[in-house]
């Protein structure tokens, strides 16, 4: 799982630090009775993904695949596959 890379890039840790000050933030003004403290907290899940997806979407989340071109079944077929030995 190390190295495939899951969460390794400025766009996630970004967006996860503010997702945890977020719940830090709504959790502490749960307990203390403060209904928009709270809602300020959820604002901030919300900056979040908002902040994390922006980032992905300019070049700092995870790389997209490279699609491989299609291949087709008799390319790989025994018979072909002797063809070319």
């Amino acid at each position: 799982m190390a190295d495939s890379s899951h969460g390794h890039t400025p766009a996630a840790w970004t967006g996860v630090i503010i997702a945890f000050i977020g719940f830090c933030v709504a959790g502490a003004f749960m307990v203390m009775g403060d209904p928009v403290g709270f809602w300020a907290g959820m604002a901030l899940l919300a900056v979040a993904a908002v902040v994390g997806g922006a980032m992905s979407a300019a070049g700092l989340g995870k790389p997209k695949p490279q699609s491989l071109p299609a291949v087709s079944p008799e390319a790989v077929s025994p018979e072909a596959v002797a063809a070319e030995a």
